[in-house]
């Protein structure tokens, strides 16, 4: 892998000043009861909330029926036009033993008024100025989600026990903003993006290379952008115990090619070697968090037990 982008000298200030931005709009949160989602164990609720912009977002919160704290999982949005309450495939049960959180960020469904995202294109939007690309405002977004679970009650949420989950953006988030205990990551997007890329014809990153064809007087710009969101300078803030979903051995993104990654990340980091199965990959991801929380049995789906 060709590892040659440095760091931006002004990496630090960019992203404080876009954290200045998002705290200039208070949240101003409306929680509204979902009845149709709500079961005999986890009560279901819309969230609105306002992002950097003004931006208004949405969200689902679950929180389980009974006595807490609970711990909270933060299902941070991924690369996808549609967000679910809990990730597609994953036992409602869940919702018996965490509070969740799952955000749509701006572009997405539910959080596409104003502005809604293009699959394929939306990677590339604004990608060639920094300080318009979609993606700054994407991550500032991911924090307000994150304000927003970590301000629960102390009844309701337990701070020592707060999973991010996700994409690039869970890695991101919990380098922004503290408060993050467990962190899930399975980098796709934004870890030397622009060599990945040309080497590549595999969605959503060869969104790249058809920009590069359509507009390549503005590739350098978009090296720019893209070398402030390089999860290799977000990783020294992380000081969470850390789960890193690699590729399978051999790929563009294995253990091999995230190890510069793996170095930098402050907490405890375990790596997984994708074995290109869900039901595998799945297993050991739900059997890592269990352990790390403390619990004795992971929750699975039915057609995994």
């Amino acid at each position: 892998m060709n590892l040659s982008a440095t760091k931006p000298a002004d990496f630090d200030s960019f992203w404080q000043g876009t954290m200045d931005d998002l705290a200039r709009f208070p949240a101003r949160p409306e929680i509204e009861v979902l009845p149709i989602r709500c079961t005999d164990y986890a009560t279901m609720y819309r969230v609105l909330l306002t992002g950097a912009g003004p931006y208004r977002l949405f969200a689902y919160l679950s929180v389980p029926v009974g006595e807490g704290p609970f711990p909270a999982i933060y299902y941070v949005p991924g690369y996808s036009s549609v967000v679910a309450p809990i990730p597609q495939g994953s036992p409602n049960q869940l919702r018996s033993r965490y509070v969740t959180l799952s955000l749509a960020a701006r572009g997405q469904r539910n959080s596409d008024m104003p502005f809604a995202a293009m699959f394929p294109g939306f990677l590339t939007e604004g990608i060639d100025d920094r300080d318009s690309y979609m993606f700054r405002w994407v991550a500032a977004d991911c924090v307000r989600g994150l304000e927003f679970l970590l301000s629960r009650p102390s009844d309701e949420v337990d701070a020592t026990m707060v999973t991010a989950s996700g994409g690039d953006m869970a890695l991101i988030a919990s380098a922004l903003h503290a408060g993050v205990t467990h962190l899930i990551c399975g980098p796709a997007l934004f870890y030397d993006t622009a060599e990945l890329a040309s080497r590549t014809r595999e969605y959503p990153l060869t969104e790249v290379n058809d920009y590069a064809r359509l507009h390549p007087e503005s590739m350098d710009e978009v090296r720019r952008t893209l070398s402030y969101f390089d999860l290799r300078w977000f990783a020294p803030r992380v000081r969470a115990t850390t789960l890193l979903l690699a590729g399978a051995p051999g790929g563009s993104l294995d253990r091999r090619a995230l190890d510069p990654l793996v170095g930098s990340v402050q907490g405890d980091v375990t790596v997984h070697d994708s074995e290109s199965s869900s039901y595998k990959d799945g297993l050991f991801t739900e059997s890592w968090l269990t352990e790390q929380l403390g619990f004795d049995e992971p929750i699975l789906p039915v057609g995994w037990q």
